[in-house]
């Protein structure tokens, strides 16, 4: 959460002529309610159960750049997923730029702790090496604008993987 996925994700879509998708927006579009609601009536394992069924039907679509929640990691199958439907970068954010950027988000439901920055070093140490493990591309603390890091990621997957099709952007926490 707080990577840029969603912005460099609409970047590299529109570059690469592609339907953007957001795994999140996916799962509101789908309940009709915000995640936060999700997350309040269902708690994190039922909001979790969502994500995996959104995520095995967005992996089965062609022609997109998906950004998915900062999560869905967590799940092996998901993992899975992300690896047979294409091309996966993981935007590696340090925990404070990620507080500096989401420190004042209501939006964010793991984030509603009295040390915001505490949970997202834990999640940061949960979830990093299961981004690493699934990541075709590692994109280290990308700290240029939206437009550089999609400038590079369209020159790294055209250079790491040009007979691919398809290309997930995923973030840290």
């Amino acid at each position: 959460m707080g990577a840029g996925k969603t912005t460099v994700g609409r970047l590299l879509a529109r570059r690469l002529h592609k339907r953007f998708i957001d795994s999140d927006h996916e799962i509101e579009a789908r309940t009709g309610v915000a995640i936060p609601v999700i997350f309040e009536i269902e708690g994190e394992d039922g909001f979790r159960r969502r994500e995996s069924q959104t995520i095995a039907d967005l992996t089965q679509e062609r022609s997109v750049v998906m950004a998915t929640g900062g999560g869905v990691v967590l799940n092996p199958e998901n993992r899975a997923c992300l690896r047979r439907g294409g091309f996966v970068v993981y935007l590696a954010v340090s925990p404070e730029l990620l507080f500096e950027r989401t420190r004042h988000d209501r939006n964010r439901p793991l984030l509603q702790v009295a040390d915001p920055l505490a949970r997202l070093k834990e999640l940061h140490a949960q979830r990093d090496p299961l981004y690493r493990e699934v990541a075709d591309l590692v994109v280290e603390n990308p700290g240029s604008s939206a437009q550089a890091v999609a400038q590079y990621l369209l020159r790294e997957f055209s250079r790491n993987s040009p007979e691919q099709e398809d290309f997930s952007c995923n973030p840290c926490a």
